[in-house]
């Protein structure tokens, strides 16, 4: 009705998902990136958590596009089945062929999916189960999902089980009957609602994607649209859609709050004030309570005035001269800082300058080290400048952890990739060096680009850098007790260049400290973490002063 008013392709809220209308907020990417990694790892549990309307579906969307080619996927969109009926949902998700009397028997459903799973591993593929709405799972049924883990080879898990549901789930896992099942839960990751920016940038995302050329709510508008909505995408559709429609009733191409609070009102069924009236309010009791105070003092004053007194009883006070007071100047207001930019509009206003050797050569250039474009492979040249490349694919509480610069790998709307190294994060906000300068942009546009592929820098201080684990011995080892202990504040202990269970245990409580996968070996990524935490000279730094946690 409303979409030739305001030029638009489509209508760019409708509530049912669509891949096109994808945006990826900081916290969408880290749940993409973190069911991404835990499909790739050997088995259990993985629980995404949100409110309803967070985006979750989204993700499970978003998720099955992006699974990997090794992968089988079953998914399970109505989980309110007795055990039976959940293990026969997964056979029959899978194509496994079964007889009658097998969908009865809970025992002959096992015994073939344990088949199927043993069948796949061997052909190096992955089973993975997604559990939509999985606070709704009758206690029998997670006690069988909790069962079905144990199908498994004597080194790994056969089956990774994704449960995504609303916070209730939480409370479901934490009972105490089902202790065993929360204890496998390898990964967990709440989706939070929105920022206020992030409200913004979505609004504006999908008005882009509809065909809007122009701005259609203002400024103030869209801090109404999070004000009211708290940045649940559902609610911020269902009330844009109604703004839009009332805007074009009556003939307005551009919308302002009002028209956000009289939307809100007809989807909530109730009145919204706009949020200075609260102000107004208070200011109008105040101001009341002085007339009335100043009231009541005129009326005792004018009752004093009345009764005559003898100018004798009460001798006349001495009057002071009240000191002369000077105004003072009121102190220049400071600067804003700048407001970042999008990182969409550098990627065309840099055209050219994100490629990959552009990118390594300001990396390298950080460290201090130099990068020549024809003369090799560039993780060769950093390797005979003492730098080793680690590539990863994680978020940005993994990037934050680091605490190193990396190269991040971003693909546009036009699914050109792009390679542009991040410097500094600063809030919201993060600082990318490109040939010719650096810019400020908004973490929020890099997620929407960024699917979790990076690359960091960094300089072994041992020859030969490797994973260190228990009964190792040698230079690596003392490095690894001596930076541990540092680290904790014993600078007087012992430097033994023997992996013994004290360090085994060191190591797990630093990788359970910095939310490592806590396994007592001191491999790369933990090497990275304890070299970035102790603060090595000469080594540049994400974040100025590095975090505890992510």
């Amino acid at each position: 009705m409303y979409t030739s008013f305001f030029g638009l392709g489509e209508k760019p809220f409708a509530i049912t998902p669509d891949p096109r209308y994808l945006f990826m907020s900081e916290r969408h990417a880290e749940a993409l990136a973190h069911l991404l990694y835990g499909i790739t790892e050997a088995g259990g549990f993985i629980q995404l958590t949100g409110e309803v309307g967070t985006g979750k579906t989204t993700i499970v969307r978003s998720l099955l596009e992006r699974m990997p080619g090794h992968a089988d996927v079953a998914v399970i969109l109505n989980p309110q089945l007795t055990p039976v009926e959940f293990v026969l949902t997964i056979c029959e998700e899978l194509g496994i062929f079964m007889r009658d009397e097998d969908a009865t028997s809970i025992k002959d459903l096992v015994d073939l999916l344990n088949r199927r799973l043993l069948d796949a591993h061997a052909k190096g593929r992955r089973i993975v189960v997604i559990v939509d709405e999985a606070q709704n799972l009758m206690p029998a049924t997670l006690e069988q999902v909790r069962l079905l883990t144990n199908l498994e080879t004597a080194s790994q898990k056969l089956l990774q089980i994704i449960l995504i549901g609303q916070p209730e789930l939480r409370e479901v896992l934490d009972r105490v009957e089902l202790r065993q099942l929360a204890q496998r839960i390898t990964g967990r990751y709440h989706l939070a609602p929105l920022s206020r920016s992030e409200t913004a940038s979505y609004v504006n995302h999908r008005l882009k994607v509809a065909g809007a050329n122009g701005e259609i709510f203002s400024t103030t508008a869209l801090r109404e649209v999070h004000r009211l909505t708290g940045g649940i995408p559902r609610i911020i559709n269902v009330i844009c859609d109604r703004a839009l429609l009332g805007a074009f009733t009556q003939e307005q191409h551009r919308i302002g709050p009002g028209m956000i609070r009289e939307a809100a009102s007809e989807v909530y069924g109730r009145s919204f004030n706009p949020p200075w009236m609260k102000l107004l309010v208070g200011s109008a009791a105040s101001v009341a309570v002085l007339g009335l105070g100043l009231g009541i003092w005129t009326l005792t004053r004018s009752t004093e005035v009345e009764q005559p007194v003898a100018a004798a009883e009460i001798p006349a006070p001495a009057v002071e001269a009240a000191p002369v007071q000077l105004p003072q100047a009121e102190p220049a207001p400071l600067p804003l800082p700048p407001r970042p930019q999008d990182v969409a509009e550098v990627l065309v206003e840099k055209v050219g300058m994100t490629n990959t050797e552009n990118a390594f050569g300001q990396l390298l250039s950080l460290w201090g080290a130099k990068f020549n474009p024809g003369a090799g492979r560039p993780c060769d040249q950093a390797s005979k400048q003492g730098l080793e490349c680690v590539y990863q694919q994680g978020t940005w509480g993994q990037l934050r952890t680091l605490n190193r610069p990396a190269i991040l790998t971003l693909i546009d709307e036009d699914s050109n990739a792009h390679q542009v190294v991040v410097s500094g994060l600063v809030g919201d906000t993060a600082k990318i060096n490109l040939p010719d300068e650096t810019k400020m942009v908004s973490i929020a546009s890099l997620s929407r680009l960024w699917y979790g592929d990076y690359l960091v820098l960094w300089r072994p201080q041992v020859a030969s850098p490797r994973a260190l684990s228990a009964g190792m011995q040698g230079d690596g080892v003392r490095w690894l007790r001596t930076k541990l202990n540092t680290v904790a504040g014993k600078t007087d202990a012992p430097a033994s260049d023997y992996y013994d269970e004290d360090l085994v245990k060191m190591v797990e409580d630093f990788q359970r400290q910095y939310r490592l996968n806590v396994d007592g070996i001191a491999g790369v990524q933990t090497q990275i973490v304890l070299d970035a935490v102790g603060s090595s000279p000469g080594a540049p730094v994400l974040i100025a002063q590095a975090r505890g946690t992510s």
